[in-house]
């Protein structure tokens, strides 16, 4: 199987894996939302997986990524020390887990109290258990990317997504409440973890010899590496997560539920962004390491068309139809939901182009410069959100992301041309003609819209956009249906 066949397999099984995932993290978000839990609880659970999200940070410093980058390398250039780096990467979260486990359990209560939600404390309390099986279920789905076996790692995903929605679901409905469903992500995690860790040491692990010795150097440059990487995560986790907790410090749980429902929404919809960019990234280093730039060119240029072709017209119809799809799928109680969804809409093609090309530098070995720019954007953000939230409310932790994350995207492209050349005209004329099909998808969908009353009447507006996209898509060339035929077979 040549490289171009591998991506496109490997698209085709995260994709999917992916699509299982989003689908059950969709039908998680509809059922809390529209059944289960009022506002309130809602942006309860999920502010508290805000907070967790940045200590995690502490219990993996970068090592899982760090590690999936050297057992890219190794696997062909020295399998034997693929066992030592495992173990020592292994050893390392475990140690790294117990500490940052015992001090949020000591302090869980303080924590609650400083952030301005001392209610949340039982969810900070059983954050001992999220830490340890969101980490490594993490970590084994990493791990299975550095050995390019995008399939298993894609499974991992989809059974925490499954998993998750069946327990969560299934403690709520037990009458636990908000702390059930996060049982309930506790849960769909471990499952995860056990069964991906299964795949790591049966399916990989047991096939490596180790070395006689583990290589003079290599565990230092696993960590001289992990640390931009920390840096990088730490900003890409803070840039994501703050406002959701500053969200809730400054207003309340409620105004909380409409920001995450808003970005959960966008989520589901870069799920393809996401699956490509996860598919591609460990090829770049190995095209660098052989010397091949002008085919990792090619692959690049072609999945950065392919995802602006998608996501331009899809971020401009998420704006027209915001109104409709959140009051009749969640209810009038979530139209607080509608600006915030509108706004992010932007984010919406920022982050495909971020989800297609942040992995690839780090395989390309400018995790450094990315961590710089990762950093700058985060703290900026940060300053935004505290400048902006108390003066317009929850739109303004919207408008704080899309502005901060423009500029990280443009300096992660200039990266990437760097490394790469990149055609630019070529793509700016391609993303010009991009945008003029969106503006004839948009006139068409907007025509419609005053009518929509009902869902069947929304899903025929959204079926209306797509046909028209796809119909001046193949018209302008831009898509080749043999091409699309031939990737479904």
């Amino acid at each position: 199987m040549n490289r171009e066949d591998h991506i496109v397999s490997g698209f085709k099984a995260t994709l999917a894996a992916r699509g299982v995932y989003m689908l059950s993290s969709a039908l998680l978000m509809f059922v809390l939302a529209r059944y289960l839990l009022e506002p309130d609880g809602y942006g309860a659970l999920y502010w508290a997986i805000g907070v967790l999200a940045i200590v995690q940070l502490f219990a993996d410093l970068g090592l899982s990524r760090s590690v999936a980058r050297y057992i890219s390398e190794y696997r062909e250039a020295d399998p034997g020390q693929i066992p030592h780096l495992l173990r020592s990467t292994v050893t390392a979260k475990l140690v790294l887990i117990a500490f940052v486990s015992y001090v949020l359990l000591l302090f869980h209560e303080q924590i609650a109290v400083a952030l301005g939600e001392p209610d949340a404390a039982p969810f900070l309390a059983a954050g001992v258990l999220y830490l340890g099986v969101f980490s490594f279920s993490a970590f084994v789905r990493v791990a299975l990317q550095g050995f390019n076996h995008l399939g298993y790692s894609a499974l991992v995903q989809a059974i925490s997504g499954a998993a998750r929605l069946v327990f969560v679901v299934a403690f709520v409905l037990a009458g636990f409440g908000a702390l059930g469903a996060f049982f309930g992500y506790i849960v769909g995690y471990a499952i995860a973890a056990v069964i991906g860790i299964g795949i790591l040491y049966y399916g990989f692990y047991v096939r490596y010899d180790a070395a006689d010795e583990y290589e003079d150097g290599l565990s230092r440059r696993l960590l001289e590496y992990s640390v931009p990487l920390t840096a990088t995560q730490s900003a890409n986790v803070i840039d994501k997560q703050i406002d959701i907790v500053l969200v809730g410090a400054f207003i309340n749980p409620a105004a909380v539920a409409f920001y995450t429902l808003a970005k959960q929404i966008t989520e589901f919809v870069l799920a393809p962004a996401a699956s490509l960019g996860f598919t591609i990234s460990p090829n770049f280093g190995e095209q660098k390491a052989a010397g091949e730039l002008e085919q990792a060119r090619r692959i690049y240029e072609t999945s950065l068309t392919n995802i602006l072709l998608l996501y331009i017209p899809a971020a401009a119809g998420l704006t027209i139809v915001a109104g409709p799809l959140l009051t009749m799928v969640f209810g009038t109680d979530y139209a607080g939901a509608i600006p915030v969804l509108q706004v992010l809409a932007g984010f919406v093609v920022l982050q495909a182009i971020t989800n297609l090309t942040s992995d690839s530098l780090d395989y390309l070995g400018r995790a450094r410069a990315r961590a710089v720019a990762k950093g700058v954007t985060a703290l900026a953000n940060f300053g935004l959100n505290i400048a902006l939230i108390p003066m317009i409310g929850v739109v303004g932790a919207a408008i704080a992301t899309v502005a901060t994350h423009s500029v990280y995207v443009a300096v992660n492209l200039y990266i990437v041309h760097t490394e790469l050349g990149l055609h630019v005209g070529r793509l700016v004329r391609t993303t010009g003609l991009i945008c003029a099909i969106t503006g004839v998808m948009a006139v068409a969908v907007l025509l419609v819209t005053p009518l929509v009353s009902n869902l069947l009447m929304l899903f025929g507006a959204i079926v209306l956009g797509a046909v028209t996209w796809a119909v001046l898509a193949v018209l302008s060339g831009l898509v080749d249906p043999g091409q699309v035929r031939s990737v479904i077979g």
